[in-house]
């Protein structure tokens, strides 16, 4: 309760004198300071997120909503509505930098959603080369005999037909998993060959997609920013979301295999806890999570 009191009064009161104090101080205003202060990164643009985003100004506020073709203009009103001059080259180009990225966060969350409203359609022949593929990347010595065959099971679908464990994520769930096995072959095999434990196992391709899921709904609820923020010094694309799911499939099979489960029932329960882990290391300003190729 008290933080919630706290965290109405600082930013309904508190914060409007603090930053009137410190621009009395450095004859700057908060933009300036977050701008020529901090190193290029999230602890910068999730700075210029949050004053944009609680500034009484309109113009300030909806900088947070450009699209990327906008940005050059969106600077310029900013600018001119802080009334900093325009040859201030550095902060130009730290606020046009910090705007792409918040821009770009936004566009690749759309890009992310719409891929995972795709339904798997076996009717599709894009759909079922990918999902061929997967097969060849992860089982390059046995022959798929048919399309519809118990054989999914070796890779880790429940069934004989993967395309109803696609239905939650969606095309999604299959774009990652083929994106893993394509970039980091020998890894993806490895994995695989570890999920047949014979005490530790579990459903390879099933928890790829559920991987997914947690990989979407961090990049949905903004965990993910202070990661992409650091990593892509511009516009975040679908590439940097796959190697974040990339990151999670390698660590996520370490973690179930330092956990040692006592059996895929308590999977849910293990899973909850890596999410946790993760949730907690995406909370460092200075984080990036990502496997070297």
């Amino acid at each position: 309760m008290w933080a919630h009191v706290w965290r109405f009064l600082y930013s309904n009161y508190f914060r409007f004198w603090l930053k009137w104090v410190l621009r009395l101080l450095t004859g700057k205003c908060e933009l300036q300071r977050l701008l020529g202060g901090a190193e290029a990164g999230a602890r910068r643009t999730l700075g210029v997120e949050h004053s944009l985003e609680s500034s009484k100004n309109k113009v300030l506020r909806n900088a947070v909503h450009v699209e990327e073709a906008e940005v050059d203009k969106c600077v310029r009103d900013v600018m001119k509505e802080k009334k900093i001059e325009q040859k201030d080259t550095g902060f130009k180009a730290n606020l046009h930098i910090s705007l792409l990225q918040i821009s770009g966060y936004k566009k690749l969350y759309l890009n992310v959603e719409n891929l995972r409203k795709v339904p798997y359609d076996s009717e599709n022949e894009e759909h079922e080369e990918q999902l061929i593929e997967l097969w060849n990347l992860l089982m390059p010595h046995e022959n798929l005999k048919a399309r519809i065959s118990k054989q999914w099971c070796d890779i880790g679908f429940q069934g004989d037909d993967p395309k109803t464990d696609f239905r939650g994520m969606g095309l999604l769930g299959l774009v990652n998993l083929v994106y893993f096995s394509k970039h980091y072959t020998n890894e993806a095999r490895q994995i695989l060959s570890r999920s047949n434990h014979p005490k530790l196992g579990y459903s390879y391709a099933i928890v790829g997609i559920n991987l997914t899921e947690m990989a979407y709904s961090l990049l949905k609820n903004g965990a993910l920013k202070a990661h992409l923020y650091n990593m892509v010094s511009g516009l975040p694309q679908m590439e940097h979301f796959h190697q974040f799911y990339c990151y999670l499939v390698y660590e996520f099979d370490k973690f179930w295999f330092e956990e040692e489960p006592e059996s895929i029932m308590h999977f849910n329960q293990y899973r909850e806890k890596f999410h946790e882990k993760i949730k907690g290391l995406l909370l460092d300003y200075n984080v990036v999570l990502t496997l070297q190729d």
